[in-house]
């Protein structure tokens, strides 16, 4: 990789379709599949595709779409790719949309959507109207905060659905997994919020 005048900075990227739907990608070939690309001290966090990396920072958005070009090259599908960085990382484990109550009632469950950019107005409208007992959605930004009072199995608004409803490509995370990597990769002095990040927006 050409040698860039920006710092380094370190970011999170969420892959779509990892080892899930009989595509199975062993972590070892995921972290080389980075390094193949100039990142430095790349890691990986679960085998749910959640990979730590360092690169000179820079535009966001064209960075997901080099890593998912790269990594459907080398797999042979559809990798979508959300990038957070660290700060935007923390920020999402800390912001509480909903009550602890709630939160932590016997089988309910937080999840994070991650998505590539903000929902639009007629979008937020459509989420909001799959709010039932079972399922409450909460946004901020480029997130979505589930929460899942039933199986995810029993859910209308299943994986599946979610895309469709969205018309979006988005990638899920329990809330439980978001907090651990922020916990362990915490942002370091230097380093900038993101580029594409649009803010908070909630409903």
């Amino acid at each position: 990789m050409r040698k860039s005048a920006n710092p380094v900075q370190r970011y999170v990227a969420f892959l779509r379709a990892i080892n899930v739907g009989g595509h199975t990608v062993k972590m070892d070939v995921l972290r080389k599949l980075f390094e193949r690309l100039g990142f430095r001290n790349v890691e990986t966090f679960i085998a749910s595709g959640n990979v730590i990396f360092e690169t000179p920072a820079g535009n966001l958005q064209q960075l997901e779409e080099q890593i998912a070009r790269h990594l459907q090259n080398a797999l042979g599908y559809e990798v979508t790719t959300f990038i957070r960085t660290p700060i935007e990382l923390a920020e999402i484990a800390a912001f509480q949309p909903f009550s602890v109550a709630e939160t932590e009632a016997p089988g309910t469950s937080l999840f994070i959507v991650f998505l590539p950019a903000p929902l639009s107005d007629r979008v937020q409208r459509q989420l909001r109207s799959f709010r039932t007992e079972a399922d409450d959605f909460r946004v901020r930004g480029r997130e979505i905060f589930w929460l899942s009072r039933a199986s995810t199995a029993e859910s209308p608004f299943a994986r599946p659905l979610l895309g469709k409803t969205l018309g979006v490509p988005a990638t899920v995370r329990n809330i439980k997994t978001v907090r651990k990597l922020s916990a362990k990769y915490p942002a370091s002095p230097g380093e900038v919020k993101g580029p594409q990040n649009a803010g908070p927006r909630t409903q």
